[in-house]
């Protein structure tokens, strides 16, 4: 239990119709700060996409999730929110927005490595 640290993390939900509040689960971002980590992982399924939303912009939720990206792994790329700090970071991109892309509420958990933790919630929440 000693090499366990706390992480965080959020799912990714792309809300085409804001006002409607329907949504699909098309990423997850994972933080944990003793380990200084901030991920995240995605998959755009076009077809998925599109008998769900037909007049999703593909190209425009390109951009938005290599933005979000960029402020996970921070610099003067990602402009002034990726020179945040890692924690900072993580709750900018966690917290509630009215735009076609959400997360979830923050959920805590414990473990060794956030990366296979980020592979684990993407299978489970994304891919199933």
């Amino acid at each position: 239990m000693q090499d366990k640290v706390t992480y965080e993390f959020a799912v990714i939900r792309l809300v085409p119709k804001v006002e409607r509040e329907e949504f699909l689960n098309i990423g997850v971002i994972v933080f944990s700060k003793r380990k200084k980590y901030l991920e995240m992982k995605y998959e755009i399924d076009e077809n998925r996409i599109r008998s769900f939303s037909p007049s999703v912009d593909m190209e425009q939720l390109r951009n938005y999730l290599q933005a979000w990206q960029r402020i996970c792994k921070g610099g003067t790329e990602a402009g002034l929110i990726g020179q945040l700090d890692i924690a900072m970071r993580f709750r900018w991109l966690a917290a509630p927005k009215s735009t076609i892309l959400q997360c979830s509420r923050a959920h805590p958990g414990l473990c060794e490595a956030p990366g296979e933790v980020l592979e684990e919630l993407f299978s489970a929440y994304v891919l199933h």
